[in-house]
């Protein structure tokens, strides 16, 4: 149970909700994100790990690793427009029943990449259905993080908001941390041959588990009250991406800025780490834990930051994380490129499941509260994802591309890091923190 905080402000509505509805909410917000971004990362995994040789076979290795993480950044410019598509849905129809789409969506994508044939087997069909696929999964993702958003943080109390706010955050995690945890034991378990054949099938096959598991919860929650006081006020707005971009832009444009920072870090820790690290030497197993612990340390990080925001505010806590991250993006490298396994694992905890943590667990919060009600959906989704195709899904390829153009040395790839930072901190400037107040008028 996650009580409320006695405090002086008046008790709402919102604060009557029991706590097992509050519970059945944050579960489904919690799994569903889970599932969801199990399936988005296991993709960046194998990615990084075998997609290359498979289903994008070059001359130069570099080349075809390359190719396969462009078919990784490919699905970041389609997350806008399943943002566009599911948070229309979403804020007109309600929250739960796009919820239960995109988690479709996503589940029968995944599966379908777990059955395809590879290069050897199909030629040019075998990258153009993959990345087809990969596509799908991007317009399901671009609907979900929204949803599953709101549905903690319009459950939530008005002074546990950010610790609402950061638990699907913490479903992302889980579902890295699942897939991770995956990979590497089907990479235990198989021979390297074994692995390359069929082995690195199992963990998107298993995935039809894990949906059927997150829609049997979805099903369960109700309708969110925000929602349901905008539909029975009939203030649900007629076309809300035109009711946000006409209002609301300078949000969209701050939503958007103050994603590059958490993006760009998240994908290079979560994905380009695992390749940097094998081309350092470190096998598979051992890059691939050293990214599973550090998403295991990032879980009871991120809950205790969203807590301590809801004391001190969301922009004091993301403005320490992004000084912190900008500051320690040359000594994440130089740790790695010490080549010692403990020194990879202390040097990803410490970037990922502590320093990423103090900003990735107050985003999603401080996006909701930029936004009213009828149009909160298409807000969050709107900046959110067009920041994620920018910066985000690139981050990986960009990383690679630097050390190609200069020499293996990975400073420019700090300095890529600094000025995403730099860009974050000022458009988290403008943004309004509303915590400890209401969320709706």
């Amino acid at each position: 149970m996650v009580p409320d905080v006695p405090g002086d402000l008046p008790v709402t509505k919102a604060d009557l909700i029991d706590d097992s509805t509050r519970r059945r909410a944050l579960l489904g917000s919690a799994v569903g994100s889970a599932v969801e971004w199990y399936d988005y990362f296991l993709y960046g995994t194998m990615a990084g790990l075998v997609f290359a040789p498979l289903f994008f076979p070059a001359a130069d290795p570099v080349s075809a690793q390359m190719l396969a993480l462009a078919s990784f950044a490919l699905a970041f410019l389609i997350r806008p427009i399943g943002g566009i598509v599911f948070s229309h849905i979403g804020d007109r129809i309600g929250r739960k029943k796009t919820l239960v789409m995109t988690l479709s969506i996503m589940g029968l994508s995944t599966f379908g990449i777990g059955l395809m044939p590879t290069y050897d087997s199909i030629g040019m069909w075998a990258p153009v259905l993959l990345t087809l696929l990969r596509l799908l999964q991007g317009l399901a993702l671009g609907g979900e993080w929204g949803g599953g958003l709101l549905m903690a943080v319009e459950y939530s109390p008005k002074k546990r908001r950010g610790l609402y706010g950061a638990i699907p955050q913490t479903g992302a995690l889980f579902g890295l941390a699942l897939g991770n945890l995956t990979a590497s034991g089907a990479n235990a378990i198989f021979t390297n041959e074994q692995f390359l054949s069929y082995g690195w099938r199992v963990p998107f096959l298993l995935s039809v588990l894990l949906v059927w598991l997150g829609l049997w919860i979805r099903n369960a929650v109700a309708e969110t009250p925000s929602f349901n006081k905008v539909r029975s006020e009939r203030k649900t707005a007629r076309v809300p991406l035109i009711e946000t971009l006409k209002h609301h832009w300078p949000a969209v444009l701050t939503t958007i800025g103050a994603k590059f920072l958490e993006t760009s870090t998240f994908f290079i820790f979560a994905t380009f780490s695992l390749t940097y690290a094998i081309k350092l030497g470190f096998s598979r197993g051992i890059a691939l834990n050293a990214v599973l612990i550090a998403a295991i340390v990032a879980i009871p990080v991120m809950l205790a930051v969203g807590a301590i925001s809801d004391y001190i505010g969301r922009r004091k806590m993301y403005s320490a994380g992004a000084v912190c991250m900008m500051a320690y993006a040359i000594p994440f490298f130089w740790m790695m490129n010490q080549k010692l396994t403990t020194l990879l694992i202390l040097a990803v905890v410490i970037g990922f499941g502590v320093i990423w943590s103090m900003y990735g667990a107050v985003l999603g919060t401080l996006f909701a509260e930029s936004y009213p009600a009828d149009v909160r959906y298409t807000g969050v989704s709107l900046g959110y994802q067009i920041g994620a195709a920018i910066v985000g899904g690139p981050a990986p390829l960009i990383a690679t591309w630097l050390l190609k153009e200069y020499d293996g040395s990975y400073v420019p790839v700090a300095i890529f890091i600094m000025i995403c930072g730099v860009i974050s901190l000022i458009s988290i400037a403008f943004s309004k923190d509303r915590h400890g107040q209401e969320l709706d008028d």
